[in-house]
């Protein structure tokens, strides 16, 4: 049985995982930013990233309590696809399937990095409420 997304426990073994991959290091070696991954009027994942590690992760009922450089909102449909795959985060942004809130042009000069962060969190075993 896996890890419920998003939950505290999920939100663990992706920072675990940051924490793990070398790929993920190197694509990311450079970036300073934080993200709050949100689930259409629900509850999100934050993530403080660093120069290639995940500083911080912390689960958030709600949202709003944090104000992070960068926000992607989605429905879980598509979190589902792109957790699992199926939706690459740069295509899905560019074509507002997720929806940010910060900037478009820092995350495009690190598409490495964004590629690497969610290739982390294919290998979590996840379920989907």
């Amino acid at each position: 049985m896996g890890l419920r997304f998003p939950s505290q426990p999920w939100t663990d073994a992706f920072c675990q995982a940051l924490n793990a991959s070398d790929a993920y290091a190197s694509a990311a070696k450079t970036w300073e930013g934080d993200f709050v991954f949100i689930v259409d009027q629900g509850s999100g994942v934050y993530v403080d990233l660093w120069h290639g590690k995940c500083r911080a992760a912390e689960y958030l009922p709600d949202p709003t309590t944090k104000v992070p450089e960068f926000k992607i909102t989605a429905s879980m449909d598509k979190w589902k696809q792109v957790i699992n795959g199926k939706l690459d985060p740069i295509q899905g942004l560019v074509t507002r399937q997720l929806k940010l809130d910060g900037n478009l042009v820092k995350i495009m000069k690190n598409v490495k990095a964004a590629q690497e962060l969610v290739r982390c969190a294919t290998q979590i075993d996840t379920d989907f409420d």
